[in-house]
This record gives structure tokens, sequence and C-alpha cells, in this order.
């Protein structure tokens, strides 16, 4: 049976909704456990079965002042956004970060996603920035919300671990993230710059923000012309180039490499 708060749940499956409650859905184990762990859980919603395998997760979020709701299968499926859900599925609190408050800590590793609209793609550049120690991730100018369901899975939790801030206007945001200091590259296809050369000329071992645009149209005029640097990932072999995501990692991790040396 669904019931009201179920029908109410489901309305977050819209970004409308998202944005006017201030709340998103963490779908399967993985995503609920790292909602908990920061305190985000608001309701959770679980199958019998659900309930029962995962009881130590459903109870530390009900410790945490999280509501606990039994539903039927069909109601869990109704709400899921994946064929075959895993059982259990939480409502939980946005935590937007502003940028100022963002760069105070002085991250050393901040990743800028500025337009890019696919959502397994910027969840996967999420997830991959968290990997590499980043702490502030930037969804910029008209990107896809970062509490949009398909980005919140392929994050993996990382959208639990790192500033999630969104920015209306990217231009705006580079040059803050400049003023603190901090070195900006944009990674482009195109760039005049190769990311070997500049590891190897130390240039990575200080504070630095990775801009990443959308597949389809790349970064436009503006941001390059505000970067440091206009970077591309060298290619050795007969590939004509790496989507966004592997050439995100690829520009983290050097990243990581030369900051992990300099700390």
């Amino acid at each position: 049976m669904r019931t009201p708060r179920v029908v109410a749940a489901r309305r977050l499956q819209r970004r409308r909704e998202r944005d006017a409650a201030g709340l998103f859905l963490a779908e399967g184990p993985q995503a609920v456990r790292e909602a908990a762990a920061s305190s985000a859980v608001h309701e959770i919603f679980g199958t019998s079965q659900g309930l029962t395998r995962f009881a130590a997760l459903v109870d530390t979020a009900a410790r945490s002042g999280a509501r606990v709701s039994e539903v039927t299968e069909d109601a869990l499926a109704a709400l899921a956004e994946t064929v075959r859900p895993q059982g259990l599925l939480a409502v939980c609190e946005q935590q937007p970060v502003p940028l100022e408050k963002a760069m105070e800590g002085g991250p050393r590793l901040v990743a800028v996603l500025a337009e890019i609209r696919d959502p397994g793609n910027a969840g996967t550049v999420l997830r991959t920035a968290d990997a590499a120690g980043a702490g502030a991730v930037v969804f910029a100018g008209d990107a896809v919300d970062p509490y949009n369901g398909k980005c919140v899975r392929a994050s993996a939790g990382s959208l639990f671990h790192v500033d999630v801030v969104r920015s209306p206007d990217p231009a705006a945001a580079v040059t803050a993230i400049r003023e603190r200091g901090t070195k900006v590259f944009a990674a482009t296809g195109y760039g005049d710059t190769d990311l070997d050369e500049l590891a190897d000329e130390g240039a990575l071992d200080a504070p630095t923000a990775w801009v990443f645009g959308s597949e389809a149209h790349g970064l436009p005029a503006d941001l390059l012309a505000l970067a440091d640097a206009r970077v591309r990932v060298p290619i050795y072999g007969g590939a004509e180039s790496l989507n966004l995501a592997a050439a995100a990692a690829v520009c983290l991790y050097a990243s990581a490499r030369a900051l992990r040396g300099h700390p």
C-alpha cells in the first residue's frame, strides 16, 4: 500500500520537488549507510526483508532520529529508480555548501563540473574526486542536479563525503576559487599544456582546482581564458580521446599523487 508519506517521497524524483523540500532519495544500503553516517537521513523506507537484512544499519539511522517505515515490494519499486531495488531507500536532507564556506578550509583539491548534464558522468566524477582526496565538488552553471537519483547512485556514497557546491555562474565560481590562491587547470582535449609535463614541472604540487566540461560541448572560451593552464591528457595509443570520467580520473589522481609528497 502506498501511504501519503510514500506518495510524498515519490515526488522527490522530480528536481522541482527536491529543491522545494530540501530533500532527496538515496537508494540502496551503501548510499543509506553513508547518509546515516553524516546524519542526513530523514526517513527510511524498507521492505520486510530489507529491514531485516540491514537491521544494524537501520538501527543506526533510527538512533539518529530517522523515521523507519516498512513498505511493500510494490511501494518500494515505485520509489526506486532501478530495475531491482535492494530493499532499502532513504529520504535524505540536502546538504549543499556555499562556495565561500567550502573554500574556507583551503581544500587542496577541488573539482568543478561546468555545465555537465549527464548524471552518470557527474556522479562518477564526484566519486573519483572523493577517492582522490578532493575537499569540494562544484556543480556550476546549468549542471545536473547533484541530488538527481542517477547521480546519487553513481557517486556510491561520495555525495556525503565532500562539500557539494551549487554555483549558478561557472565563471564567477572559478574566479572566486582563483582569488583564494588556488591554481585552476582546465581539462580539454585541445589544451596547449600536456598533463605529464605539468606534473614533471611540479605545477601540481600546490592546491589545485580542475575544471571539467561536458563531453558534447567541452568548456566555453570564457572558462578556458580564466584557467592558469589548459591541459590535455596525453594519448599514447590509437584512441581518439578519453571520456569525461576517465579524463577526470587521470587529472585528479595526477594531482593527488603530487600533493601526497607535499603535505
